[in-house]
């Protein structure tokens, strides 16, 4: 079975790229889809309805998306291989751009929307940077001149990055997308699937469930409006 992780902003279309994904192997994969979001999600019941796939969801609630995709993993990858799914579509709610869903043994999509702005890329850290191939959407809506900073953001966040370009909607330029997916190894030894790069450190009072605002009533990971460079490098 493959494994394909697909994350990214809110709204930067990952979904239409999963559709597309799906209707264009759907007659030589047997695919199994799984959601990962906060408090709601409809992709799941939407998908299962229009491919006939089975797919599931789960809320990660009071914990990061990436960090419970990361917790179910295993469970996903052992669901699907029940289902006789010889593909696995993973898609992270994204919201935490500090993490990365991505795995060994798996490819890693990072999709992102033309439209968010040409700086985009590098805001996205480590869920970009550790990325096999970056999907950027809505191509049709920004200028010529807006793609290509847009293309270069990406590289200067990684430069050995494949990026194609879409209208994820219609689907143009997905082709490039599909053959990588076609070309990624089948998973080898679930037992030793691991994250590619090592997650942020630390866990700071407010995740515990401390409300007074201000640093000084904090202790452990703090930040302060004024002092030092506390940009996570990581990876």
């Amino acid at each position: 079975m493959r494994l394909v992780v697909i994350a990214g902003p809110p709204s930067a279309g990952k979904t239409a790229v999963v559709r597309q994904t799906i209707r264009a192997l759907q007659d030589r994969y047997r695919i199994a889809y799984l959601k990962i979001d906060v408090v709601r999600a409809f992709e799941d019941e939407e998908l299962a309805a229009e491919f006939g796939i089975p797919a599931r969801k789960v809320y990660s609630g009071d914990l990061c998306p990436d960090h419970a995709g990361v917790m179910v993993m295993r469970d996903a990858i052992a669901w699907a291989g029940e289902e006789g799914a010889d593909l696995l579509l993973v898609e992270s709610a994204g919201l935490c751009l500090r993490c990365s869903p991505y795995t060994t043994q798996g490819l890693g999509v990072a999709v992102l929307s033309a439209i968010s702005g040409t700086n985009t890329p590098l805001k996205m850290a480590a869920m970009l940077a550790l990325a096999d191939i970056a999907v950027v959407t809505r191509i049709d809506l920004v200028s010529q001149a807006e793609k290509e900073v847009f293309r270069e953001r990406i590289r200067e966040v990684n430069p050995r990055l494949d990026i194609v370009e879409t209208n994820a909607l219609q689907g143009t330029g997905m082709r490039y997308l599909l053959r990588a997916i076609e070309d990624c190894p089948a998973i080898t030894d679930p037992d030793a699937i691991v994250l590619r790069g090592a997650p942020p450190l630390g866990v700071c009072t407010i995740c515990i469930g401390k409300t007074e605002i201000g640093w000084q009533h904090h202790f452990g990971v703090i930040r302060r409006l004024e002092g030092a460079d506390y940009l996570y490098r990581g990876d």
